[in-house]
């Protein structure tokens, strides 16, 4: 007698009922581990730098939607600030005085809080002044892993301040995403720089070859729960493995153009893009010749993108 194989339900990769542990155990989500390829190289502007690109993300369709209804937000309390509810830390001086620059220059029609946060400036300047209305002194670890004072944007109403909500006659959403939209300024310029890099995250160790040469590893790869730390499993939802977040035809190396470079640099980059055109061209050419009916040339595809696929028509697509 044929006996019916068991069905075995993996591992969600989080702790039994935490939030994300259900996220994927009733199938918002996709489950934390699958396999990745990688690609890695010498920057050809800088022989003592190697990067290493996460293509299984790269090449998925995901894309950001905050302010959007696929965006469900990470506390279910607050959903139409999407992740932005911690406020952001940010990372030195310069990125302070970008956010000053901006910030100056948002109306009432592009910052839903701005009558309130500028409310409570103190005119006052200096080293010892207070900071910027829109900041506040906080805590963040250091090299050592000490805490140490940092800034970051202050929150109001459960988010960060410039988080616009929903029902705002100027948009919902990132004021200084919408600005910077509106004006043609590089994301990469009106924003911190720890909301412009999600969803990518850049991390960077020095390696030594066995040649005793020592470089600059630069990795970048999915902002995946995991890297908010432990508190990541505590997010009601989270967007990188929701495969309504990646219902779309453009790959992710395309969409973050801007930031990519930004992180690894012009030459770094063209050598990432050509290697993702030349995987689309031989996609297209296989899946003509009916040998790759999915279209993705990968050994290991984001696994919400592969579902986004299988559900999702192009009429579908959110945009």
């Amino acid at each position: 007698m044929n006996q019916q194989a068991e069905t075995v339900t993996p591992a969600s990769g989080y702790p039994d009922g935490t939030p994300a542990d259900l996220a994927v155990r009733t199938g918002r989500e996709v489950a934390a581990d699958y396999p990745r390829e990688w690609l890695e190289f010498v920057d050809p502007a800088d022989p003592d730098h190697l990067v290493s690109v996460d293509l299984t993300w790269l090449l998925s369709t995901y894309r950001c939607r905050f302010g959007t209804a696929a965006c469900q937000g990470i506390d279910p309390a607050n959903p139409d600030a999407g992740c932005c509810v911690h406020g952001a830390f940010l990372t030195d001086e310069d990125d302070r005085g970008a956010l000053r620059e901006i910030a100056s220059k948002l109306t009432d029609d592009d910052w839903q809080l701005r009558g309130d946060v500028l409310a409570g400036a103190s005119g006052t300047s200096g080293e010892d002044a207070d900071p910027e209305p829109w900041l506040e002194w906080d805590e963040l670890d250091g090299d050592d892993g000490e805490p140490e004072p940092a800034l970051k944007t202050r929150t109001l109403r459960g988010a960060c301040v410039f988080a616009n909500r929903r029902g705002f006659h100027g948009g919902e959403g990132c004021a200084l995403h919408g600005w910077a939209l509106r004006h043609d300024v590089p994301i990469t310029v009106a924003k911190p720089e720890v909301c412009w890099q999600l969803p990518l995250r850049r991390l960077e160790d020095n390696i030594t070859r066995p040649d005793g040469v020592e470089m600059v590893r630069t990795t970048v790869t999915e902002y995946t729960r995991r890297g908010w730390g432990e508190g990541g499993e505590d997010f009601d939802w989270y967007c990188t493995t929701d495969p309504a977040c990646h219902a779309g035809t453009t790959p992710l190396w395309r969409s973050c153009t801007e930031e990519l470079t930004a992180l690894i640099g012009e030459e770094a980059y063209e050598v990432v893009a050509e290697h993702c055109r030349q995987r689309e061209d031989m996609a297209a050419a296989a899946q003509d010749a009916g040998l790759a009916p999915s279209g993705f040339p990968l050994l290991s595809i984001h696994p919400a993108t592969a579902v986004a696929a299988a559900r999702y028509t192009p009429a579908d697509h959110p945009h």
